[in-house]
């Protein structure tokens, strides 16, 4: 969101990253990099922000037909592409993450903590319900009544519009994947998807909720409570 790339190491041993905008094949190729690394007892922690250009990811849980608004999937140099409403295009791509179809694209911060769960702290849901609150607590300075939907994983306003995605994986018990928050995205482009399996109406944006927000004081806030959230799971330094 930013654009800026810069790396910085603070409390809990939690490297943050600010990746600026970058394609989603290589943050996903440095992700698993990254989780390899930590398996192998090696690197530290470490938390990426990044914004990606168009793309739509289908996780372990897309069952059947997953466009909607009459798109369809186009075959071109060996990837698989949808139209989306408004003109451009997004790259269709299966990952290993939990969860459905979603729509990463310019104006969302994509947050991807790369950690390594200590004993006694993992489980999986837990994980998830960790990476809600701090989305929760960095959208309460802007007056955002963010909190969950029972059965829908991820953060919604007053329990109808949905703000933020939320879709993780785990090797040997190292996170990967993340969460995907709203902040000027064009929600248009999720109408060319079932996003998560609901309409495309329900989604929404930190922008469209609280109009004087800043982008870059968002992003901050939401590293600082993630940092926070980390250090409850993390096993810590090899």
């Amino acid at each position: 969101m930013s654009g800026a790339a810069v790396a910085a190491r603070g409390a809990g041993a939690l490297d943050v990253r600010d990746l600026g905008r970058m394609p989603y094949r290589l943050c996903w190729a440095l992700q698993r990099e990254l989780v390899e690394a930590r398996v192998a007892g090696a690197g530290r922690d470490t938390l990426l922000l990044v914004e990606h250009d168009p793309v739509v990811t289908l996780g372990r849980g897309t069952r059947g037909a997953f466009l909607a608004g009459g798109a369809r999937v186009l075959r071109e140099g060996g990837a698989e592409w949808v139209a989306l409403p408004g003109g451009g295009r997004a790259e269709v791509i299966e990952v290993e993450r939990g969860g459905q179809a979603t729509y990463h694209g310019p104006g969302q911060l994509v947050a991807y903590p790369i950690v390594k769960l200590r004993e006694g702290r993992r489980d999986l849901h837990a994980w998830m319900r960790a990476l809600e609150q701090a989305v929760i607590d960095a959208l309460a300075p802007l007056g955002v009544h963010a909190g969950r939907r029972e059965g829908a994983t991820g953060v919604w306003v007053d329990g109808q519009r949905k703000v933020c995605s939320i879709g993780v994986a785990a090797s040997r018990w190292v996170t990967y994947h993340g969460l995907a928050l709203n902040v000027s995205t064009d929600l248009a482009h999720f109408a060319a998807i079932a996003p998560c399996g609901f309409e495309a109406g329900v989604m929404t944006s930190v922008e469209r909720e609280a109009p004087a927000a800043d982008a870059g004081a968002t992003q901050a806030r939401l590293a600082a409570r993630l940092r926070e959230q980390v250090a409850g799971f993390a096993e810590g330094d090899a």
